[in-house]
């Protein structure tokens, strides 16, 4: 766990205790250097007073565009008073009682009468002096006078009067004497308090008097400002040399943490003034900026122990005020703390960046504190709560996003450590996206969630709604010794060894800020949201199953009441289940909360379109924009730049959408492009650019939750578009029928079930567009021109329908029979408690069962309708046409013949079982393809399940409950007249046939062949239509599974010759036999009228 691992070790090691001596002898040579200095110097006249007050050095301004200050040799600090200022011209008028101040206002002062004292004097600048030093610093030098006019208590500087009294000097503050003052101060403190509590307030003071000068300013100002750099740089030995002021050091006083946490505006907190002077120091002193990042590092690893629920915003508001200075945004990331974790759980809690990242309403505790009571809790309490978490993590959010934009235009090098940390996060959380996830093995959902919206953020400058800059984007970025390591990940169209030996050659030249973001924040959509995403549907799993086992081993509980002891146990179980749940529960509901946050989905989405375009140019080589259209299909070999990319590159996009959509779809209404539907089609289209039947499936899925009914759109958020589209119009259908019969195998071990969820999706598509005629018309075109492809699709239509007719309707007698012997049962018990628990669970599977594939039963048989009404033609082929009337025939036979009664069970509609309403789309079925005389015969010609009077009971159905308009009655009529027709005629051909020779006979279905062919392995001869039909459904040789394809088959003529001329023979026979046979009869009939008469 993150807890258990080792603290950071501290910051860079101080001078060893030898250099540590020469530096103190050398600071304290440089104090007492400067004490020689004597009061003679400082005299009553204002020149000679300002000869000794020293002038600071030049500080540098606070500039957010400035790269880090360039390291300059010098010495550490330099305490000597620098040169004096210029001495003031005399003042004329002192004598006559005028002060300084009012050399510059003669004229005002001789228009109107003085409201100033005239005996009264201005201060001198050595009285001021002494005052302002004394009031900044709060110290005296009379034993007397302990507190000041204000009350505050003053530190009395026994030391510096005696060295005063020494020399003869005058008993006053003045900057030749300050540091010795400052250093007695500072020295007087109690080692349990901080030097900082001290020195920052005097460092308010000054700059609060540096405000207010007035008369001799430039003197008075040359004053402050030797104050104001000594002060620094006592808080800069305060920090960095506390045994200057014979202290030990000590890791809680000797640091500025606490005073970061403070408002600046405070007498003890950080101000931005405070911060520009340690800066102006970073060039000359590296103790400046140690003291600064001492500082930093204390912040993070306060606040890497703790929560949203805990007292974090000084800790991001302190960081914010430091990331407004360049040097000091570029000095933490040169930090060796700045990353030092090594692994994926420890990157929140020691790294410097890490906690402010890792706060976030997705902590436990967090989550506990939001959705205290997850199962009590009423829908409004819950959005109530959803609503407060969002705000806060958007405000939080927007202060990282500030943070990290600093960082990134700070310096190259802060830049380059920024993007170097983001990097070693997606990398080392590849695990998040296993299977089971081992949450001790990857850094947090919140932490990771924050990670992708900060990154999107940095997208945002270069995502504009025109694409203008995409074309920055620069595919090489992968084949540069990239930051984001792609290298496990599965491709979107190559094997493993074949990526290994496209990357491991580089392509020079260097990547662009825009690439270097783009596909780190493409990462970590990976790993971060869309793995939230996919955390919550494992949630809402785990919450269902753990109710389960909640619900069993309170009835288990139930039973032993009466046992104390097995009570006790079960209850503790029941606590620790209970825990579980609730902290799942909570947990669900505060991610729902985070991934429900409209701007943040919004910004998201932007994001993901920029990667739909981006992936679309890439596969298509063109610098396709949502304003163009894409020329299908696409060649069939695809780009190798397209091949070796992550399969979640287009994963992402499709989760991002679904998840949008299915929650928060009016974010997708506002931002729906053409590029989405672009996506889809084309890769539905060609699909071989895509290895992963499960991801092309995916593109299903999107377009499918994109029709879905949603507010007042009863057409989804993407209907209305791929009504409209043109692109849409021309080849939506084709690639979905082509993904139908693709999908067919999946090559997973739940393929069979996989391709009806699949199809069913893709059926509901269709009954979306289907009212608009361009899309039947150009149906109904392509069926004319590619036989070959709409045959497949209906032998694959025909096999589902064939399969879940058969499992629904044999559900329904099991059904029934149950019903009778469980309610037999409930009146004469006979059967012990173990049989009849074995009978229910029997029935509660069936009806499962049952309405599982009555649902798929319904879909299947709309679509045959719709298809039956436009593509007749396609279900009607010689081919498969048997078989379609086959289906008919027998599904007939079982709602309308004798097996109907065992159909009858309890509450028909809770399987979605309408047998009215299932007859009437049977027989609408049967009145579109009778157009076909193919099918006509094919219907007389099922020996198995065609029944003259099950169509008769059709009729008086259809009749009895009004199913069917008169029209449509009239054409059943005439059409079951025709089936009777072709039945008699069938059997008289049959009768004429009589024995086919074996070797005339297809040996799969013991028919006679019209067009032999031979099997290329097997040697096998069949009918050309009769393997046609087997290999639509399995490209195997039926003899000995071979791959087969019908192109392979060989033409038998000399056999089909021979068929043909027997077949003569055996018409020429007949007809002379009947012939003869009305000859014979017209002779008898002859000889009748001739007895008669």
């Amino acid at each position: 766990m993150a807890d258990q691992q080792p603290p950071p070790p501290p910051g860079p090691d101080a001078p060893d205790k030898e250099k540590m001596e020469q530096i103190r002898r050398r600071r304290m040579e440089k104090l007492s250097g400067s004490a020689t200095l004597s009061s003679e110097k400082i005299s009553d006249s204002s020149v000679n007073a300002a000869a000794s007050i020293s002038t600071p050095p030049q500080t540098t301004t606070k500039d957010n565009a400035s790269s880090s200050v360039q390291p300059v040799v010098k010495p550490a600090i330099n305490i000597k008073p620098a040169n004096a200022t210029p001495p003031p011209a005399t003042n004329p008028f002192a004598k006559l009682g005028a002060g300084a101040s009012s050399i510059g206002n003669t004229s005002s002062t001789a228009s109107r009468p003085s409201t100033r004292k005239p005996n009264i004097t201005e201060e001198s600048l050595e009285a001021y002096e002494d005052r302002i030093l004394a009031h900044i610093f709060r110290v005296t030098l009379d034993p007397n006078q302990r507190t000041d006019a204000s009350n505050h208590k003053l530190i009395f500087l026994p030391e510096l009067r005696k060295e005063l009294e020494e020399e003869n000097a005058e008993i006053r503050l003045s900057t030749g004497k300050l540091d010795s003052a400052i250093m007695e101060a500072c020295s007087s403190i109690t080692h349990s308090k901080s030097v900082f509590d001290y020195l920052l307030p005097c460092w308010k003071r000054i700059i609060k008097a540096s405000k207010g000068l007035r008369g001799y300013a430039g003197q008075k100002d040359a004053v402050l400002k030797e104050a104001k750099r000594l002060c620094m740089s006592y808080c800069i030995f305060a920090a960095e040399m506390p045994d200057i002021f014979q202290r030990e050091p000590n890791p809680t006083t000797d640091v500025l943490t606490p005073y970061f946490l403070l408002e600046p505006g405070e007498d003890k907190g950080v101000c931005p003034d405070f911060l520009e002077e340690v800066v102006s120091r970073f060039g000359e002193d590296d103790m400046a900026k140690s003291m600064i990042i001492k500082a930093f590092v204390g912040m993070s690893s306060q606040l890497s122990n703790m929560t949203m629920n805990d007292v974090y915003k000084p800790y991001i508001h302190a960081f914010k005020l430091l990331t407004q200075f360049n040097p000091i945004t570029t000095a933490i990331a040169e930090s060796p703390l700045f990353q030092m974790a090594v692994s994926a759980n420890t990157i929140e809690r020691y790294t410097l960046l890490g906690p402010f990242f890792r706060i976030s309403p997705l902590q436990l505790e967090v989550t506990k504190e939001y959705f205290g009571s997850p199962k009590t809790m009423d829908k409004r309490h819950i959005a109530t709560s959803q609503d407060a978490l969002r705000l806060t993590l958007q405000t939080h959010q927007k202060d990282l996003l500030d943070i990290i934009n600093h960082f990134v235009r700070a310096s190259p090098i802060a830049k380059n450590k920024t993007l170097d940390w983001f990097a070693y996060i997606v990398n080392q959380n590849h695990k998040r996206r296993a299977l089971q996830v081992d949450p001790k093995e990857v850094s947090s959902d919140g932490f990771m969630h924050n990670v992708t919206v900060v990154l999107d953020g940095l997208c945002e400058p270069f995502m504009d709604t025109t694409f203008s800059k995409i074309s920055k984007i620069d595919i090489d970025y992968l084949r540069r010794a990239p930051r984001v390591d792609i290298k496990d990940e599965t491709k979107l169209n190559a094997d493993e060894k074949a990526s290994e030996k496209y990357y491991e050659a580089n392509v020079s030249g260097t990547s662009n800020f825009i690439s270097e973001v783009f596909f780190l924040t493409l990462a970590a959509h990976h790993y971060g949201s869309e793995a939230l995403n996919a955390t919550h549907k494992s949630l809402e799993k785990d919450i269902k199953y753990i109710q389960k086992q909640y619900a069993a081993i309170e009835a288990e509980r139930a039973k032993i009441a009466q046992d104390p002891r097995a009570a006790a146990i079960i209850d503790l179980r029941l606590k620790r289940i209970n825990e579980v749940l609730e902290n799942a529960m909570s947990k669900r509901m505060a991610i729902e909360g985070v991934l429900s946050d409209k701007p943040m989905q919004a910004k998201s989405l932007i994001f993901m379109r920029y990667v739909t375009v981006w992936l679309l140019r890439i596969a298509t080589e063109s610098n396709y924009t949502p304003s163009q259209t894409i020329k299908l299909p696409l060649p069939s070999t695809p780009p190798e730049a397209f091949d070796y990319l992550p399969e979640y590159v287009l994963e992402d996009i499709i989760t991002n959408f679904n998840f949008i959509i299915r929650f928060i779809p009016d974010v997708m209404i506002s931002a729906v492009g053409d590029e989405i539907i672009a996506l889809s089609i084309t890769f539905l289209t060609n699909s071989e650019y895509i290895k992963n039947p499960y991801l092309k499936a995916k593109l299903v899925s999107l377009l499918f939750a994109g029709t879905w009914p949603v507010y007042h759109r009863t057409k989804g958020v993407l209907g209305d578009v791929l009504m409209g589209s043109q692109f849409a119009n021309d080849h939506l259908l084709h690639a979905l029928l082509k993904f139908y019969i693709e999908c067919e195998s999946t090559g997973a071990h739940t393929q069979f079930y996989d391709k009806f969820n699949i199809r069913y999706e893709i059926f509901q598509v269709i009954k979306c567009v289907w009212p608009n005629d361009v899309y039947r018309q150009r149906l109904m075109q392509e069926s004319k021109t590619n036989t070959e492809f709409f045959l497949r699709f209906v032998n694959l239509l025909l096999n589902d329908a064939t399969f879940v007719l058969d499992e629904a309707l044999t559900k329904f007698p099991k059904i029934h029979d149950l019903q009778v012997e469980l309610r037999k049962e409930a009146e004469e018990p006979t059967l012990s408690t173990e049989d009849r628990e074995k009978k229910e669970n029997a029935l509660r599977e069936a009806e499962g069962q049952a309405q599982s594939y009555m649902q798929l039963t319904n879909e299947t048989l709309a679509m045959m309708k719709l298809f039956s009404s436009t593509l007749s033609g396609s279900f009607t082929m010689r081919e498969i046409v048997d078989r379609v009337a086959a289906m008919l025939n027998y599904t007939l036979d079982t709602i309308t013949g004798s097996k109907s009664t065992n159909l009858k069970v309890e509450n028909l509609e809770k399987y979605q079982f309408r047998p009215r309403a299932f007859l009437s789309d049977f027989v609408e079925i049967y009145i579109n393809l009778g157009v076909s005389e193919l099918f006509v015969e094919a219907v007389a010609r099922d020996g198995r399940s065609y029944k003259p009077e099950n169509f008769d009971s059709a009729s008086r159905i259809l009749t009895r409950y009004g199913l069917k308009s008169p029209e449509d009655l009239n054409a059943w009529e005439l059409l079951k007249a025709r089936f009777k027709t072709a039945k008699e005629i069938d059997d008289q051909a049959n009768l004429d046939m009589g024995e086919i020779p074996d070797e005339f006979q297809d040996p799969l279905l013991a028919e006679l062949m019209e067009d032999p062919v031979m099997l290329p392995i097997s040697k096998q001869i069949v009918d050309r239509s009769t393997i046609k039909s087997y290999l639509l459904s399995d490209e195997k040789d039926p003899f000995n599974r071979t791959p087969l394809k019908i192109e392979d088959v060989i033409p038998v003529p000399e056999l089909a010759e021979r068929i043909r001329v027997w077949k003569e023979e055996i018409k020429a026979r007949k007809r002379a036999e009947r012939a003869a046979a009305a000859a014979e009869a017209d002779a008898a009939s002859a000889d009748v009228m001739d007895t008669s008469a």
